[in-house]
Formats: structure tokens, C-alpha cells, sequence
């Protein structure tokens, strides 16, 4: 690794000090073309058979793509029957143009209008590679020889294209690729797009497609849109054209490339979902689609169930999405980190308390509702998890909202339970892990029966009576006590059975159920003889009931 300056030689970014494009913000929806079909069918292990190319069309129809790069017709005989099984099946709606890829090769080109006889709206999309390295490696030739190629490709489409609109009517435009565009002298790459486009005739009503690939990612983000903004700024014509990317992501900045080339000028994406592509991918047309929705820019996509996407996606393509893709991957809107848990659940809190009509949840970017996604999956606890992301838990799966003091305690019990475990606590065992340490808790005392008894003085003053059996370890007791309210009557009863020292701290309660048998749940913060605090639970009909019996949970637990 020491060596790498020996044998790399640095990608040399142009020099475009006028550039516009840091100011600008992407304030709507480009032109959208899927290449999934193509670009992502040909990087597959196992590339898709004809009924799972007819899901994956019919998937992007259904998401909103109008734009669908079909294959490759001219390359094998299965890329020709997939497009006239699309054509003759009648799968093709009238709004959707499919779009079909050939070389700049007479013979290819022949070929590939033969495939689309039928089709009522098509791309023709050609190319020749003109990078300076495969210009010296592989095909040997100056830029007059790679010129040549273009634009004979060009007149042989033109010819091509007048005589089938002239037969059938049906509507072609043309798209243009210097392949390796990012690896082309820009100015000869505006020169080659030209001449193509003047062979072609373009006009502003008639615009050629002029794509301009990072067909392999060579350097940072900020330099491809540099170079987009430059050869919109250079080009004649430029209302002739659309100009659209092709992004990779060997550098793993292929999303960044494409939202920094919109802001350089770009009208147009060719991108996958999920980012399937040759070697490390195409761009991921869905995550730049919901990067613009949250920033309030209708990407024009629906990814309102994002996981039926998923799910059709890996079922096509047999490729697994990421745990953490964004927006789509398991764990994209899952948070570990106790301050991020505690940061959402306030964000949450806040959002149903304001009732502000914007998405207002720390840590995520996207409400996960608006992606057909649950909340409930949000928080999930690990060893690493803080005090508040347990209660949260509890509060959406069993509507038990714990008052705060209590989260570090319970957060507490669910680390050393994690710890022991040694993986994620799932939902299930975070409720059973509650219910067991407080709700069915089983200690010294139990309540056998009770009354309350209310009694008015003559000053006006009111006292309550409490009586009742106490099964102390099988033993049963009969206790009574007076005092100032239920609460308080419980506690010097318990005194006459030698159960003292307790203080009583906090008490927090809310119903769980509703009806004319609703429940209600009692939390009770009790302060124990000589230093700290405990907590205790209960759950009854009657709420003064679900207080004493949480009374004793936090003195049984205190006792254990």
C-alpha cells in the first residue's frame, strides 16, 4: 500500500474556477430512466428469466418510472425476446417509453431496430467509448477515428428512424453516449456530442439525450459536477439537448455524483434500484429519490411501500438489499445508542403533544410511515442501549408509559439481561423481562384480601381505614391502619406486621385498558431503609388496589 503513489497517476480535475453550481439547490424531479433491466440485469450472478424481467418491468411502471432502458436486443437472442415479448404481450403502457442500448455498429444497430418493430415510444440509445485510455488501449484510434464512429452510427439511426416512422408512426428519439465520459477531454467530448447531434438534426422541439456517464467513478463528487456544469455552459445548442448521468459507484460516491451533477445542470438519471450495477454498482436511483423527499421536492417515484420494492427486488435479482441500505435496509431506522433513543422518543413525544404539521424526530431523516415501515422497530436495545430506549419499548408494544424516574432503573435491568444474553433483546423479551421483574414479581408478601373504610371527624378532617390479611411466606396476617388516605392507611398497617422504614416517594398511574373493566397501572417509587430507591408495579380494576399491590412489589423486590 506504501507503493501506491509509484503506480496510480491522480485524476487531474479540470479547471472550472467560474463554477455555479455550490449556490444551487435541487428544487425538483429529473427526467428518471431504470436501467434495471439492463445496466443491472447484465451485474446479476443469475441474470433474471423472461417472468422475472416481466415483474421487475411491471414493478418500475407501477413506481413511475416513464423512462425504462429495456437490454441490449442486438447482443443476445434472450435481451431480443424479452423486448418483443414486451411489444407483442402488450405490457408496454402509452405513457412509458423503453429504451434499448446497441454500440455505434452498423450491423448492431440494424439488428436492434428489427427488436423495437411495434413498440410506440422508444429510446434508441448508442455509443462509442472515447476515454483517453481506451481511445490508446483498446481501440487504438485518435479522436478523428473515434469522431467517425459517432457519427456514422448517427446517420445510419437517422436513416433507420425516418424509414420506420415513415411505415408505422412510431415516435424514436435518440440518446448519445460518450462512454467514460469522466475519462474524456471534456472539450472533446462536447466536440464528439455536437457533431452527433448536428448529424442528427436536433432541435429544441426534437432534443437529443446526451448521457454522460461516470462509467467507472474516478474522482470526487465535486469534479463531475464540474465537468456537467462545463459542458452545459460550452455546448452549442444546449437547448437541443437533454443532458442526462449515468453514475457509478466504485468510489462508493455514486448518489453524491448524481445530486452535485443536478446541481451542474443535469435534466436526467439513469440509475437501479438499490444501486445494482457492475462491479460495486449503478447509482441507487432510490435513495436519491427519497433524499429529495425529505427535503420537500416530489421526486415523482412512489416508494410509499418501500419494502414491497425490497421484496420484489431480491426475489428478481436473488441480491440482498443491505441491513443498513438507507430507507430500505432492515435497520435504517433503527437506533442502538441510548441518546439517540431517548433524542427520538422525545421527538415523538413531541411531534403527538404539538401537533406540528412537520416531520420533527431527531435522528431520522423520514418519517418511516411514509414508507409503509413501523414505528415499533425504531428502538431496539443491546447492551449499548440507554435508559430510555426500554421504556419506549414498553409504551408501543404494551402501552406501559414508565415515568421517567423509573428508566434508569428498569434500563438497568435490560443492559444486564442483554449483557448476559449477548445479542439484541427483541420486543417480546423486553415486555416478558418487565412483567416478570415487577407485574407477576412473586416475593414475601402478598395481598390475601382488603378494605378501605372512610372516616369523617368533626372538624371536618377525613381519615381512611385500611383492613385486610397479609400472606407473609404462608403465613397469613391480619393488619389494620389509619391514616390520610389509602396510601398512607397501607403503610401503617404494614407497620403492625414489623414492615417499616420504607419511605414513600412518587406515584404515577394511567389506565392500560378501556371499557367498564378497564385496567390501570400503578407505579410506586418507594425509598428503602438506609439508602436508595426502588420501584414497584401494579395492575388492578381498581386503581387504590393497583397501588397497594405495587407497594408491595417494590418492598418484595427490595426484600429479595
Amino acid at each position: 500500500m506504501k507503493q501506491a503513489s509509484k503506480q496510480y497517476i491522480p485524476f487531474q480535475p479540470l479547471q472550472w474556477p467560474n463554477r455555479q453550481w455550490p449556490n444551487k439547490t435541487i428544487t425538483k424531479a429529473p427526467i428518471w430512466c431504470s436501467v434495471d433491466l439492463r445496466d443491472g440485469n447484465q451485474a446479476l450472478v443469475t441474470p433474471m428469466q423472461l417472468e422475472e424481467k416481466l415483474l421487475m418491468f411491471k414493478t418500475l411502471v407501477d413506481i413511475g418510472f416513464k423512462e425504462i432502458e429495456v437490454g441490449f436486443p442486438s447482443a443476445s437472442e434472450t435481451e431480443y425476446e424479452i423486448l418483443r415479448t414486451l411489444i407483442e404481450g402488450y405490457h408496454i403502457p402509452d405513457d412509458v417509453t423503453i429504451q434499448v442500448l446497441v454500440q455505434a455498429r452498423p450491423e448492431l444497430i440494424k439488428k436492434t431496430f428489427e427488436a423495437v418493430k411495434g413498440a410506440k415510444n422508444v429510446i434508441v440509445h448508442f455509443y462509442n467509448s472515447t476515454s483517453t485510455l481506451q481511445r490508446k488501449v483498446v481501440f487504438k484510434e485518435d479522436m478523428p477515428g473515434i469522431i467517425k464512429i459517432a457519427v456514422e452510427g448517427a446517420k445510419l439511426i437517422r436513416q433507420l428512424t425516418e424509414e420506420a416512422i415513415a411505415s408505422s408512426g412510431m415516435n424514436i428519439r435518440y440518446e448519445y453516449s460518450p462512454e467514460s465520459f469522466t475519462g474524456t477531454e471534456i472539450d472533446f467530448a462536447i466536440e464528439i456530442c455536437e457533431s452527433v447531434m448536428e448529424t442528427l438534426g436536433a432541435t429544441n422541439e426534437n432534443p437529443i439525450i446526451l448521457n454522460l456517464p461516470s462509467t467507472v467513478e474516478m474522482s470526487t463528487p465535486n469534479t463531475y459536477a464540474d465537468q456537467i456544469e462545463y459542458f452545459c455552459t460550452k455546448m452549442k445548442n444546449r437547448e437541443a439537448a437533454i443532458i442526462s448521468i449515468h453514475p457509478h459507484n466504485d468510489r462508493g460516491t455514486g448518489v453524491a455524483a448524481a445530486e452535485l451533477a443536478l446541481l451542474g445542470g443535469a435534466d436526467r438519471i439513469e440509475g437501479t434500484l438499490f444501486g445494482n450495477g457492475e462491479r460495486t454498482g449503478n447509482l441507487d436511483i432510490v435513495t436519491v429519490a427519497l433524499n429529495m423527499y425529505t427535503q420537500g421536492v416530489d421526486p415523482e417515484l412512489d416508494f410509499s411501500n418501500i419494502l414491497a420494492v425490497k421484496k420484489i427486488y431480491e426475489a428478481c435479482t436473488k441480491m440482498k438489499v443491505p441491513e443498513r441500505q438507507p430507507y430500505a435496509g432492515e435497520l435504517a431506522f433503527t437506533a442502538f445508542s441510548g441518546s439517540h433513543q431517548d433524542a427520538i422518543r422525545k421527538g415523538y413525544e413531541y411531534m403527538a403533544e404539538s401537533d406540528t404539521p412537520y416531520w420533527e424526530v431527531p435522528y431520522l431523516p423520514i418519517n418511516p410511515a411514509d414508507l409503509s415501515r413501523e414505528y415499533e422497530p425504531v428502538i431496539r436495545i443491546n447492551s449499548q442501549s440507554g435508559k430510555g430506549g426500554a421504556a419506549f419499548v414498553l409504551q408501543h408494544a404494551v402501552g406501559y408509559r414508565l415515568p421517567k424516574e423509573m428508566h434508569p432503573e428498569f434500563g438497568n435491568i435490560v443492559k444486564a439481561a442483554s449483557d448476559a444474553f449477548g445479542d439484541e433483546l427483541k420486543e417480546e423479551q423486553i415486555v416478558d423481562l418487565f412483567n416478570r421483574e415487577y407485574v407477576e414479581f412473586d416475593g414475601k408478601y402478598k395481598l390475601a384480601s382488603h378494605s378501605f373504610l372512610e372516616q369523617r371527624e368533626l372538624d371536618g378532617t377525613t381519615h381512611t381505614r385500611f383492613e385486610g390479611k397479609i400472606d407473609v411466606c404462608g403465613d397469613m396476617k391480619e393488619v389494620a391502619g389509619v391514616g390520610n388516605g389509602p396510601i398512607d392507611s397501607f403503610f401503617q398497617a404494614l407497620a403492625g406486621i414489623g414492615v417499616e422504614g420504607y419511605e414513600f416517594v412518587n406515584y404515577h398511574e394511567h389506565a392500560i385498558s378501556r371499557g367498564s373493566d378497564a385496567k390501570g397501572i400503578c407505579y410506586i417509587e418507594l425509598k428503602i431503609p438506609g439508602n436508595g430507591h426502588i420501584f414497584g408495579v401494579g395492575i388492578d380494576s381498581n386503581i387504590n388496589v393497583a397501588a397497594l399491590l405495587g407497594i408491595l412489589c417494590a418492598i418484595n423486590r427490595a426484600e429479595k
